[in-house]
């Protein structure tokens, strides 16, 4: 078996439109399939990458942080460093807080989407040491 790759992420969000409108505006993705299904789910994308939003039940709660828990952990998008340092740039701008992380190989920041989701933009990309 050979595979080509992820096609989509399924996660489950409390307002489609927000969720989809968020992703869109804030980090360039672009709606899918539009007019498919429905609407449930909402596909939207950039690239390779798919995220696929459905509707959480009404009294869904975040999950606890811990890993132990049978979750999705977070969802990690690959930039170069310019673009990583640009989205940290537009993160500070929005007022969106995120933490960075060094991981020696690479460089993380983590943010959270509306629904409390874990976002990670990494780069591989490291500044050279002077």
């Amino acid at each position: 078996m050979q595979l080509e790759g992820i096609d989509h992420v399924a996660m489950g969000v409390r307002d489609i439109e927000r969720s989809a409108n968020w992703y869109v505006d804030v980090l360039g993705f672009e709606r899918l399939h539009e007019g498919m299904w429905n609407g449930v789910p909402t596909f939207i994308g950039k690239g390779n990458t798919g995220i696929a939003l459905f509707p959480a039940k009404p009294d869904a709660k975040p999950t606890s942080p811990s890993h132990r828990e049978l979750r999705m952990l977070h969802l990690a998008f690959r930039a170069d460093h310019e673009n990583f340092l640009a989205a940290q740039g537009e993160l500070k701008k929005r007022g969106i807080e995120f933490e960075f992380q060094d991981h020696e190989i690479s460089h993380s920041i983590y943010f959270h989407d509306p629904d409390g989701h874990v976002l990670e933009i990494t780069t591989y990309e490291l500044p050279q040491p002077s």
